[in-house]
């Protein structure tokens, strides 16, 4: 029963990881194309609104990776917590 709780929290883990990177990914990659897509349609501000875009996709993935790493942090807190009172 251990090991099967074990398995449970490696996976748990490794969702919650996955999860951070690819909304890191995720995060930069859709403001670049909002970036690019409104580069096409203004010429005139060709490259500064993809910069500009780009630069909002990374401050929202640092973002999502600071959420995500407080939720862990809170979660495993709170587990330690429980595993004391027991």
């Amino acid at each position: 029963m251990k090991k099967n709780k074990s398995n449970k929290d490696f996976y748990k883990g490794l969702y919650d990881a996955s999860t951070i990177g690819m909304s890191f990914v995720f995060s930069i990659i859709i403001g670049g194309l909002i970036g690019y897509f409104l580069d096409k349609q203004f010429p005139s501000t060709h490259p500064w609104l993809l910069l500009i875009f780009i630069f909002f996709g990374i401050a929202a993935a640092f973002r999502n990776l600071y959420i995500g790493t407080k939720k862990i942090n809170k979660e495993s807190i709170d587990k330690n917590d429980s595993n004391k009172k027991t």
